[in-house]
């Protein structure tokens, strides 16, 4: 049987990035590149944080992958975190493999501490970090940053956030919203006098509803007071121990 040969398509015309308008209360995206590009394998993710360098008012980030947005929500949940920055300004750093002879580098991340203290991130992905060119670029990247740039870079893999780990990490900062200090104190209080295995049986010891201890546990692993299994989905069934 024949078959009529079909007419090659047009390739579709590159769009340019989506933008996301800052609503009333939030500040908008501040980043010197904008990620937001259309994409049939990359998970590109809007959100909004509020941190100490932002006077606590919500900001606009945009993340270029799900990796991105697992690091800067663990970052977020770090309690001597001060400010978070994404898609930093370019510096150029030499790479012989172009006729230019070099690059420029927008670095994913830059951390700043209560102290001070600025980390630049660089993340990649488990089978990219294995290639010896990235290995050469990371290093031509890391020797060319400026010495106000960050006081130190660390190459961070994104498969070591599994998805049970990026699901914990969203239900951690879910719930970090949801402020109740005193719970928190009654539950560790609780943690640190009784007898417990699971989460579930802690949860039953402590004198508030299921549903409010529960949320006060998982801020408690968030900050590292309770410590559980961050690759296995944290549920009543999880077993937890007090941080030593």
């Amino acid at each position: 049987m024949a078959f009529e040969r079909e007419p090659d398509l047009e390739k579709p015309k590159k769009l340019p990035p989506l933008k996301v308008p800052a609503p009333d209360g939030v500040l908008p995206y501040v980043g010197a590149r904008n990620p937001m590009t259309r994409s049939n394998s990359a998970h590109r993710i809007a959100d909004t944080f509020a941190t100490p360098a932002t006077g606590d008012v919500p900001q606009i980030y945009f993340f270029e992958s799900e990796g991105e947005y697992a690091v800067s929500l663990e970052a977020i949940l770090a309690p001597d975190l001060y400010g978070l920055e994404v898609q930093l300004p370019a510096f150029r750093y030499p790479w012989k493999h172009n006729k230019k002879g070099y690059r420029d580098h927008f670095f994913d991340l830059r951390l700043t501490f209560k102290d001070g203290f600025r980390r630049a991130v660089y993340i990649k992905n488990a089978r990219a970090l294995q290639s010896s060119r990235v290995q050469e670029e990371i290093e031509a990247i890391f020797s060319s940053m400026p010495e106000d740039f960050a006081d130190d870079a660390i190459v961070v893999n994104t498969d070591d956030y599994s998805r049970a780990y990026r699901d914990n990490l969203r239900r951690m900062r879910y719930v970090r919203q949801l402020h109740a200090p005193d719970h928190d104190l009654l539950v560790e209080q609780t943690a640190r006098s009784c007898n417990y295995w699971f989460l579930e049986q802690l949860v039953r010891q402590v004198p508030l509803p299921p549903a409010k201890a529960w949320q006060a546990a998982l801020r408690l692993i968030s900050r590292g007071v309770l410590e559980a299994n961050r690759d296995a989905v944290i549920n009543l069934h999880s077993h937890v121990w007090l941080a030593a």
